[in-house]
């Protein structure tokens, strides 16, 4: 690996990526119309019957009334940015959680307008979802989102979709510790640029429900021993990123949310290093640094 030929605001060395997942209300449901209902719980139970599961509603509903108070808290008290990636029916169903989320002034990226797989729509019902999810988060939040996350799988048209709608980053890929161009192919026989910010699964809080024996203890470590070799390495080679997901309903619970505030606290330890910070000021600041040059 060679060293990086830029740097970061300030002479920071790590950007770190704090990516807080806004899903809950957007889900699979038998009550939105929906084939079946959302198939990830605490119990691992996958309903493949058309029955409405209140219980698991329920289970996402506590990310909400709960677990975001305890998410939140700790980055305000820490006076940490992070980029709030959401479903936005998710934030038109919960204005007080939206309207905390702007006073903080936090990025709002597009996770589609529901949290659900787009990987099956058409072309035309994939532009409606990613322009219906760019224009209600404008009216709840105040301004269009830069960025998209797509729920895992996404199909052939999905960039060039973004670009139609004037999106500037994904964060579709987990190929590299730092933004990367792509050349997206237009209808018109053209190329246009899009920024790739990466994201990553291995740092998620999503680990400790698709694996229940993953415990926050684990999580801990694995963030901390992966924070600290991202700086290691940032301080011989040069700028790197890392992003940490998460979700307020499963580290939002109380035997989880230690984890992240101990995880917080150790990343506190080297602001001076450490570049705390958005996916949208990340992507400005490569972009400033690296335009598009083609190829």
């Amino acid at each position: 690996m060679t060293k990086t030929d830029f740097s970061w605001p300030d002479g920071k060395k790590l950007a770190i990526s704090i990516v807080v997942n806004i899903e809950e209300g957007s889900e699979l449901s038998i009550k939105e119309g929906d084939k079946k209902p959302e198939p990830v719980d605490e119990l691992g139970v996958a309903l493949r019957i058309p029955i409405r599961n209140y219980i698991n509603e329920s289970n996402y509903a506590y990310g909400i009334n709960e677990g975001a108070r305890r998410v939140f808290d700790l980055l305000e008290a820490r006076e940490m940015d992070c980029t709030v990636t959401a479903a936005a029916l998710s934030l038109e169903r919960a204005p007080a959680l939206a309207a905390r989320i702007v006073e903080n002034g936090y990025e709002v990226c597009s996770h589609g307008y529901r949290w659900v797989h787009q990987f099956s729509f058409d072309e035309e019902r994939e532009r409606e979802f990613i322009s219906k999810a760019a224009t209600s988060i404008e009216s709840t939040c105040g301004a269009r989102p830069q960025g998209w996350l797509s729920r895992y799988l996404h199909t052939d048209n999905t960039h060039r979709l973004l670009l139609e709608e004037g999106y500037s980053y994904h964060m579709d890929n987990l190929s590299s510790d730092l933004p990367f161009w792509e050349e997206v192919a237009m209808t018109d026989g053209s190329t246009k640029p899009l920024l790739c910010v990466p994201y990553a699964i291995d740092t998620n809080d999503m680990k400790m429900w698709t694996s229940p024996s993953y415990t926050p203890e684990q999580w801990l470590a694995y963030n901390i021993q992966s924070f600290d070799w991202y700086l290691r390495e940032a301080r011989e080679l040069g700028p790197r990123m890392t992003s940490v997901g998460l979700h307020l309903r499963i580290i939002g619970r109380p035997g989880r949310i230690w984890a992240l505030e101990k995880f917080l606290d150790h990343v506190d330890q080297f602001r001076d290093e450490v570049w705390i910070t958005s996916r949208a000021k990340i992507a400005e600041s490569f972009m400033s640094a690296h335009p598009f040059s083609g190829g």
